[in-house]
Order: C-alpha cells, then structure tokens, then sequence
C-alpha cells in the first residue's frame, strides 16, 4: 500500500522541486497551505490539499491524520521552533511514523546565526520525539541568486555582502532530490540520520558571475559592497529588520570562511554528483535575462 507523505511549506522554493521530484512515485501526496487559493496548482500535481498554519496547532489535525511521512519545513524567523513544535506535537498525536525536517547548515547551539541556533533547537526536539527522523543541512541555495536576477537583467551586475567568501552553494532541485530518495527508501535505512548537503565545489562569487556571464553570453560582474549597504537595500525591499540582521550574520559567518567545504552526501545517496553552478546558470537564463530579450 501506498504511503502517504504529507509536504509542509508545500509553495516554497524546496518543496515545489520535491513536489516534481515525488511526481508519479507510488506515494499518496498531501500539501499543505495557508492558503487555498495557491491550491490549484498542487491538486493539478496530484496532491490532496488541506489549509493549515503551522503558527495555529489547531488547524493541523485534519492534515496529519492518516499520514505515515512527513517533510517538514518551517518558514526561517523568530517563531521556527514554535513552528517546528507544533508539527511535531500534532505528527505524535495523528501516529505519523517519520518526519524528514529540513534544517539548516551548521545547525548547532553555538552556531554564528541565530537561524542556525533556533534550527538546533527544533533538531534535538525531533530527536527526542519518539518518532523516525531524518534531517537534512543544506547549504546556501544557488536559488538565493534569483533574487539578484533584476538586477542582473538590468545592469549585468550584482552585490553582495559577502566579500571573498567562498561558499559550497547547492542547487534546491538536488535538496529536493535528495529528500525525495530519503522519503521513498526504506524509512529504517535513513532513520536517525543527519545530512549536510552541498554542491560539488566551493565557489565565490567572482566564479559565480563567471557561470553566469558564459550561459548569457554577455558580462556579468559581482560587485561587494558592505553590510550596511545591502542593510539599506534589504530595508528598501521592506524586509523584516530580524530577517536582514539574520542574513547579515551569514555573511560575516562566510566571510569568516565558515561556509568553505562540500562533502559527498547528495553523490552518496543519489549515486551521481549534485548540480554545478554551470548547471543552474544554464537552466535559469530566462531569469537573468531582459525582458525584451526573450
């Protein structure tokens, strides 16, 4: 019998590539959405859709019941282990056998950003819950240059905080790739597992522009600038203060060099190696590309 997977966070950027990479594997779909009007596209993928808010216990009951897979993701602010508890709580009660919790890279208590910490607090919480488990530690999404791409489209140019840094940046559709394996193995092969997830090489973003320049056949130029001037950008765009001081403390983490190294985990479990930035600049020039060009 079919297992069902209930997929949380079901419009985000790694769950759509997980809701892709599950398509037409002999698993019953559930999505949940705080709002059924983005339902549509979901019910087209094949997915049963129930409303529910992770901020309100109340309304995840009808979503968990009958579910035996959870992939649990929790939107990345100040109330992400409330968020992640009340998953939890309400997976205990429906007798969901296993969530799979998408944490973030170097969860830890004593990590340099407050995600990384709060993150740690919902992984020893779904340790200590009784239930299968399995986490999985992405590094930075290569999707994070998307929100660059106006700006690339526009001038050929892009700024970050972010220096030298080099970072193991991975590809959302190999998380997703990955988590998709993990959640239609044998749950007892994955159980009590935690999985750092990079892509193949560390990479600035001086080699980044490079990629990007070579799949749109024009220059393109990464320009650092400091924290305070991508704070007053961040601020302009109307972001939360709390979500600029938790990406700004990112930066000075890879700045620091905490973000240089890859391992071989997505290789290891899906048998081939995860996606180059060549790969992502080459599936995404539409983005970085004026919209007169296309």
């Amino acid at each position: 019998m079919a297992r069902t997977v209930l997929i949380t966070g079901a419009t985000g950027t790694v769950s759509t590539a997980l809701m892709n990479a599950l398509e037409g594997a002999d698993v019953d779909l559930r999505a949940l959405v705080r709002d059924q009007s983005k339902a549509k596209r979901l019910r087209e993928q094949g997915a049963a859709v129930f409303v529910g808010d992770l901020d309100d216990p109340g309304s995840l009951p009808p979503a968990f019941e009958g579910v035996q897979d959870v992939w649990l993701l929790t939107p990345n602010g100040p109330r992400a282990p409330e968020n992640s508890m009340n998953a939890v709580w309400a997976a205990r009660q429906a007798g969901v056998d296993r969530i799979v919790r998408l944490s973030v890279v170097g969860a830890a208590h004593d990590a340099p950003t407050r995600s990384g910490r709060l993150h740690a607090l919902s992984d020893q919480e779904l340790q200590r819950s009784g239930l299968g488990w399995t986490i999985l530690r992405p590094h930075w999404f290569m999707q994070n240059l998307l929100n660059e791409a106006a700006d690339i489209a526009a001038t050929g140019t892009f700024s970050l905080n972010m220096a030298a840094a080099r970072l193991g940046m991975i590809d959302a559709r190999d998380i997703a790739d990955t988590a998709a394996r993990v959640l239609l193995e044998d749950p007892g092969r994955h159980h009590g597992q935690i999985y750092t997830l990079t892509g193949p090489r560390a990479l600035t973003f001086d080699h980044v522009a490079h990629h990007l320049a070579a799949a749109l056949d024009r220059p393109i130029s990464y320009l650092p600038v400091s924290d305070d001037a991508k704070r007053k950008t961040l601020l302009g765009y109307g972001l939360p203060a709390w979500t600029i001081d938790m990406l700004q403390e990112y930066a000075q983490a890879y700045v620091s060099g905490w973000g240089d190294f890859t391992t071989d985990t997505v290789t290891d479990l899906l048998g081939h190696p995860p996606r180059d930035i060549a790969d992502f600049a080459h599936d995404h020039t539409e983005a970085f590309t004026p919209a007169n060009d296309n």
